[in-house]
């Protein structure tokens, strides 16, 4: 892909969220590992470099790929959709298992998450469909059922590995797009529904999936199942209005498991109190109001359409992770935006505002912005 020259302004309050969330990420990463670096590793400080050298390198993907035309992506689009149902193929045979799901291919001592990259390959694949078959739409079979493999597709390589929560947020996400594509409302209802029975029958199709579901709605063993949720929601107690300081948090040791990662959010509100997790959500809410405008000013249906799906992918992992550390949403495993301890979520997410950025440079938010086709 060409790198050019930034065709319009830049969106300064969308650069700052994501400066801001990944500069952030350094002091809670190394809060929240603390306790489980000194006890494997004997210090923090491999922990720490790793986080600091994926915030640099973060980064620099935004500031490259915000001067990349993100037309691009549409001439590539079934190319890049390809090689992540490749990745997700390849991951199922050659992946290293954790805790019971194959969810990492490890290259040349490095891990990769085959599903980080598959979300936003079928996102820009949605969004290149959608505006290449924008008048085929009302046609089922013509218009409707090519995406919608693609889509299940992606989903279903994804639920095998097994990972229910990823498979249930990007069928949310896939299911936004095509609501905002104006795909006929008989037709999305009937995919609503499709979508929402496979989805419970894939639910309570493995019993630790079962015993969780039961346990959100006040059935089952809560003490069981609950363990991280209930620690969870001591550590936003123990933080009370402004928290109990940088580093002093409890919980982190030895009470709350994945507390550097999934359940970042906890330990932020532990130490930083209610003061911290408000400031945190309003970034993603901000980051969520100024997508959407960038999606709205877009110059075409495709970067409307793309810019829309970036955002809402990024904000329904940012909501769903604060949703299931406050107990809101049953227990899964997905990382919090830019905050949580992780290569592979945060240079994808980068790379992803990276072409937000440059869909804003283009569009016509800017009054001296000429917008291009």
């Amino acid at each position: 892909m060409k790198v050019t020259e930034i065709p319009g302004k830049i969106d300064w309050l969308i650069f700052f969220i994501a400066t801001a969330l990944l500069l952030f990420s350094v002091p809670f990463v190394y809060s929240a590992s603390a306790y489980v670096a000194s006890q494997k590793f004997g210090s923090t400080e491999g922990i720490v470099m790793n986080q600091i050298l994926r915030v640099g390198l973060s980064l620099g993907f935004i500031i490259l790929f915000t001067r990349i035309d993100y037309h691009r992506y549409k001439h590539y689009s079934k190319l890049l959709y390809i090689l992540g149902i490749g990745a997700l193929v390849i991951v199922l045979f050659v992946g290293a298992k954790t805790k019971g799901a194959v969810r990492w291919i490890d290259i040349g001592g490095i891990s990769v998450q085959p599903s980080e990259f598959a979300k936003y390959t079928l996102v820009i694949f949605i969004s290149s469909w959608l505006s290449d078959n924008f008048n085929k739409l009302d046609d089922f079979k013509r218009g409707l059922l090519p995406v919608l493999g693609a889509g299940a597709l992606v989903i279903g390589l994804i639920a095998l590995q097994p990972n229910f929560s990823s498979a249930f947020v990007i069928s949310v996400i896939m299911l936004t797009m095509l609501y905002v594509g104006n795909v006929k409302m008989h037709y999305f209802l009937t995919i609503f529904g499709v979508a929402v029975s496979l989805l419970g029958v894939y639910g309570v199709s493995a019993e630790y999936r079962m015993k969780r579901i039961m346990s959100f709605i006040g059935m089952g063993d809560s003490q069981s199942t609950n363990y991280q949720l209930e620690q969870a929601l001591i550590a936003f107690a123990n933080g009370g209005f402004f928290g109990v300081g940088p580093g002093q948090s409890n919980q982190r040791d030895k009470f709350l498991p994945e507390s550097y990662s999934d359940f970042i959010s906890s330990i932020i509100g532990e130490e930083y109190g209610f003061f911290g997790i408000l400031i945190m959500m309003t970034l993603f809410a901000l980051f969520l109001y100024r997508g959407l405008r960038v999606a709205r000013f877009a110059p075409d249906r495709f970067g409307s359409m793309l810019a829309f799906g970036i955002t809402i992918t990024i904000s329904a992992y940012a909501f769903v992770n604060v949703g299931v550390n406050c107990g809101i949403l049953p227990t899964t495993g997905l990382p919090l935006p830019f905050l949580s301890y992780g290569g592979t979520a945060v240079l994808f997410s980068a790379m992803a505002v990276g072409i937000l950025l440059n869909i804003a440079s283009q569009s016509g938010m800017f009054p001296d912005t000429k917008k291009s086709s």
